[in-house]
């Protein structure tokens, strides 16, 4: 409910753990391709708060020096930081990036301190700050996307681990951990799977969310938001954020 859907795409969804306040990605046309969307003015990163009950109107997160071009998005926030990934002047590819939140406002963004080696792809940090969770193809996985963890150790990131008994030859990306570390979402085959931790390990997953979903994120009291592609003849033409309420 509320002003966050549009005719365009919103995708990445992101809630903040007391279900009030949405990080998003928007684009207004998802046939344009991506050099053109750097130049459109609108594409990037979206917050949206929930007012009685409602979500609000969207306001768009700058995280570029005015006058300069950046495409951002994939984000990820805890506390008063933010974790996003970035095409900008200045870098060749696409970087991780921090910024923290002062004042108002997204402010002082610098390159976040994960090792280049790792491929990071989408992500989530533990609420203790201690795990992060990513999908990435990299060397010595199942094939395909995997899901590695890295635990922080002395202020560094260790080497990943494959979270070898959640992934399959297919794509696992795209994961998030509840708030109480208890739980590990994500995404496989277009849609959300979930595996509990028993005994401090990940046990094997069962879907939860079937076609044509991802992206998971959850808040506090085990509510899921997620993104739902829409496809005409094969190709995507929308997509739109949804939320699933836990009973």
């Amino acid at each position: 409910p509320g002003k966050v859907n549009s005719a365009g795409a919103e995708d990445s969804p992101f809630i903040l753990p007391d279900g009030d306040t949405l990080y998003f990605f928007f684009t207004p046309d998802v046939s344009v391709p991506v050099e053109k969307q750097l130049l459109d003015g609108v594409t990037g990163i979206y917050v949206s708060h929930k007012i009685n009950g409602e979500w609000a109107d969207p306001q768009r997160v700058l995280l570029q020096e005015e006058g300069k071009l950046s495409l951002d998005g994939c984000e990820f926030v805890s506390g008063d930081t933010m974790w996003f990934c970035s095409v900008r002047e200045g870098y060749t590819d696409i970087h991780w990036f921090n910024a923290e939140y002062r004042d108002g406002s997204w402010k002082n963004w610098r390159e976040a301190d994960f090792n280049a080696g790792f491929q990071v792809g989408e992500l989530h940090i533990t609420s203790d700050g201690t795990e992060l969770y990513f999908g990435s193809a990299r060397p010595g996985g199942k094939g395909k996307m995997d899901i590695w963890a890295s635990k922080k150790v002395n202020e560094e990131w260790q080497e990943p681990i494959n979270i070898s008994i959640v992934n399959t030859p297919d794509d696992e990306g795209w994961p998030a951990i509840s708030p109480d570390g208890m739980e590990l979402w994500f995404y496989r085959n277009y849609s959300i799977w979930r595996s509990k931790k028993q005994n401090g390990e990940w046990q094997e997953a069962e879907q939860i969310v079937s076609t044509l979903a991802g992206e998971p994120s959850l808040d506090r009291n085990g509510n899921l938001y997620f993104v739902h592609h829409y496809y005409i003849d094969g190709k995507m033409i929308e997509a739109d954020i949804y939320v699933s309420y836990r009973k």
